[in-house]
Parts: structure tokens; sequence; C-alpha cells
């Protein structure tokens, strides 16, 4: 991994049969997820089918809770966790309020909401109207995108036989939604707040974070055109936000194209948030205050 991480600081390309090997074993993850009872099953017994029946049992226990967390309200609850995989399957991916219901009002529902991303389950990604610090400023608690917290689960939520076909790395499989899921996962993981970006004109950025004190755009791209993202040059080519780097993540190998990164989807690991600073201690001088 230690070479991995060089290759990713320094922006070197990886050893192609390495760079094959990982995308194998982040296809694996794909299936698998990182909830430890479902690892260790698959750890002991390198059966996906064990891996697969233990996550229906999860997911229906996860359905249990919240039954038993707000009766009233747990039609809510259940309908937007089991909206999760085909809300992120659309064009945007942003969680439709009137696909729960028409007559939806987030200040209604609100804490069904929070209740998924309190529990552990869900993880809601918040549209900001600038790409610029800081972002918090720009937030729409309205519009979201809502992933699940682990990916395996929702892999596990879509149509049986998926993961046969994507260990078999076959190309008629959409992974925007899942290499999306496992992204969010990873930025929240390393404590950055999730946001994306949707400007009509511009078009929409999948992640944009606040990272070395800058605004960085993240493209997450499943497929092989991964190199053609109109959003991400629009919003880069514009001097109002002043945005000096982006990533792109992909299938791909490491490359470096003026000021846009491309890095393996598995190399999302390595994206840290800086490290706190030291001590910044200001003295403030008031003694021309006094004379």
């Amino acid at each position: 991994m230690d070479s991995l991480k060089d290759c990713f600081i320094n922006k070197k390309v990886v050893d192609e049969v390495i760079h094959e090997k990982m995308l194998e074993l982040f296809r694996l993850y794909l299936i698998v997820g990182g909830m430890p009872e479902v690892v260790k099953q698959y750890i002991d017994t390198n059966n996906l089918q064990n891996v697969i029946d233990l996550q229906s049992q999860i997911i229906m226990q996860y359905k249990k809770d919240i039954a038993k967390y707000d009766p009233e309200s747990k039609l809510y609850l259940e309908d937007i966790f089991d909206l999760i995989p085909s809300e992120l399957n659309n064009k945007n991916k942003r969680f439709i309020m009137k696909n729960l219901n028409e007559n939806f009002k987030l200040s209604r529902y609100e804490n069904s909401f929070i209740w998924l991303k309190d529990a552990g389950v869900a993880l809601p990604v918040f549209c900001v109207s600038e790409p610029m610090l800081p972002l918090l400023i720009s937030k729409s608690t309205n519009l979201f995108k809502l992933f699940l917290a682990d990916v395996g689960l929702l892999t596990a939520m879509y149509a049986n036989g998926i993961q046969k076909k994507m260990l078999m790395n076959e190309l008629n499989i959409n992974y925007g939604a899942i290499y999306e899921n496992v992204v969010a996962q990873e930025l929240k993981c390393h404590g950055f707040n999730l946001f994306y970006y949707n400007n009509n004109r511009s078009g929409e950025l999948d992640f944009i974070i606040e990272y070395e004190n800058c605004v960085l755009p993240i493209e997450i791209k499943s497929g092989k055109d991964y190199e053609r993202h109109a959003a991400l040059n629009n919003c880069m080519k514009n001097p109002r936000y002043n945005i000096h780097e982006a990533f792109v993540f992909c299938n791909g190998n490491v490359n470096k194209k003026d000021n846009i990164i491309y890095y393996p989807i598995y190399m999302v690991t390595f994206l840290n948030k800086e490290k706190k600073l030291g001590d910044m201690i200001y003295k403030l001088d008031l003694s021309a205050l006094i004379e």
C-alpha cells in the first residue's frame, strides 16, 4: 500500500499488473463492502452467496429497527431507505421528494432523514450554490443526494446476479452510483463534509470538498470516457471560482492533464483531510490606543 500511496502523492503511474489487480480487488469490495461481520463471512468461506445472504439479513434488521424507532412514521423511514438505490440510479442521483410523497415537505419528515444519518445507515451529500470557500455558507438543505453507509448493502439491494457480473467486469453495468457511494463513504470516513455542486449553466460536479485550504472538485467516472467532463471544465474556467486543481477518480491509471489529475478509483482511500495546524497565537498590540 505504501508504494500505491507514493504513486498518489507523487502522481506516478501504477505498474499495470498491480493496477489491474487493484481494480479486481476494488470490484470485490463493491460486493462485500466493509461491515465487519460480512467481511469475516467472506474471509472464512470465500462464498459470495453467503455474503449476499448475510447482507439481506442485515437489511431486514435495519427495517425492524426502523419499525421500532417510530411506529407512526416508519412507513416513510422505510420508504426512504428503500428508495435510495433507485434514486441514486437516476441521472442526477438527487433524492426526489415527490417520489416519496406527492405532497412531501422536508420539514415534516426531516427527522426521518436525521435518524437514518445518525443511525449510520445513510450519508446525505448536500448541494452548494457556489463552489467557493466556505462551502457551508451556500449549502442547500432541500437539495441532496442520499447514499448508503456501506456499498456492499447498496449492491445487495440491486438486482440479483449483479455481483457475478461485477466480478466478471461486464461492461453493461452502470457502476456510476456504486462508485459514487464508495467515494462518499471514504470522504466521510476521512473527516470531509460532503457536498456537490449543480448549476443549470455550468452543470454538476459529483463532489466538492475543502482540501488544503482550497475548493477541490471531484468527479467520479466509471466508464472509458473519463476524460469527458464538461461541468468540471466549465467550473475550472470560471475565474470567479479560482479553482486551481481537480481530481477525477476512474478506472484509468494515474495521469495529469493541465490542472486535472486522473487517479484510479481505488486511490480515493488516500485522500485524507489535512492535519490541524498547531497553535495559532496572535497577540494584539493595543499600545497605540493607550498613548
